[in-house]
């Protein structure tokens, strides 16, 4: 027992020396993390969109009949389009001169209800008739820029003030203003990534929903936003003039979301000509066509730009190209 305390004795001034030097690095961590954490800040960021998809029509909208005028006499004594038992008498030799009136009546009711079933099952038929079931197309096409590109933060920032949110044809123009406005510039485009998949209607809002969510929190605050024709904007000065020798490391980021009737299909996206291609399929989708979209950009003031580190933490699906 004594041997023990003469030995704690001894290893005791080297233990206070070990805890003092834990609490010093300890503080330095602490030092190195809030700063990193104040350089990694969001930065405020921009928003266009709008679209419902509570709203979404129809492509086509089918015919509700295919009765023939002549049946309309006949409707209340069960004469009319459907299986009726009398229809069935002209087969069996029964009808006396209506047989061959009856007889197309009757393909002409099968037809019907055929149609009417395959579209009442979800099934969409070669003439192009939608039905509740059909799938949408949710798209993401992420571009990472140099922060040469200020064009494109003027550019998206004249489309919020001035574009019209309220309507599908609006947004469809947003839609292909915003990704000419990338592809004029493909010298300045370094990151990027994109998906696709289709889903039916309840899936693919949640899953938009998801994804614009995801976007928009990276955002310190949306300085502009048109949504659905409501613009606001908050007090965001532009940044101090970044001389060009000094943005070789810095960037700007935009998001393009689209839900859309028509089926995409986004390559993966490896090179430039992939995303030429990725961006000229949410470009070109059509008033009719468009069901959703967001067009999303950071930083949104002109003159400020992200950092290689800060694209790294909050951007980590881009990849170079």
């Amino acid at each position: 027992m004594t041997a023990m305390r003469q030995l704690f004795k001894i290893r005791l001034p080297w233990l206070k020396s070990l805890s003092k030097v834990a609490i010093a690095l300890g503080l330095i961590a602490v030092l190195v993390f809030s700063q990193a954490n104040a350089a990694l800040a969001a930065r405020a960021g921009g928003r266009i969109g709008g679209g419902s998809f509570r709203s979404a029509p129809r492509s086509y909208s089918a015919p509700r009949s295919y009765s023939s005028p002549r049946t309309a006499p006949y409707a209340g004594r069960g004469y009319g389009g459907g299986f009726g038992f009398p229809f069935l008498l002209p087969f069996f030799g029964f009808g006396g001169g209506f047989g061959g009136l009856f007889t197309i009546l009757i393909f002409i009711s099968i037809a019907n209800f055929i149609v009417r079933s395959f579209r009442s099952a979800g099934v969409e038929d070669d003439l192009g008739y939608s039905t509740a079931s059909s799938k949408l197309s949710v798209a993401k096409v992420q571009v990472g820029l140099l922060a040469e590109a200020r064009y494109l933060q003027q550019d998206l920032t004249r489309m919020a003030e001035n574009a019209d949110t309220s309507s599908s044809a609006g947004l469809a123009q947003v839609a292909q203003e915003a990704t000419l406005s990338l592809l004029r510039h493909p010298e300045y485009w370094i990151y990027a990534a994109a998906e696709s998949s289709q889903a039916r209607l309840e899936s693919a809002e949640a899953q938009f929903n998801r994804l614009a969510l995801t976007e928009r929190s990276k955002f310190s605050k949306e300085s502009l936003s048109n949504v659905n024709n409501q613009l606001s904007s908050s007090d965001s000065k532009p940044g101090s003039a970044i001389a060009e020798a000094d943005m070789s490391g810095e960037y700007i980021v935009a998001t393009l979301l689209v839900a859309t009737r028509r089926k995409l299909d986004l390559p993966k996206l490896s090179s430039t000509q992939d995303l030429r291609q990725a961006l000229s399929q949410v470009g070109s989708v059509s008033g009719d066509e468009m069901v959703a979209l967001e067009v999303l950009w950071t930083p949104q003031a002109e003159g400020e730009t992200l950092t290689a580190d800060e694209v790294v933490a909050e951007y980590p699906d881009l990849v170079r190209i």
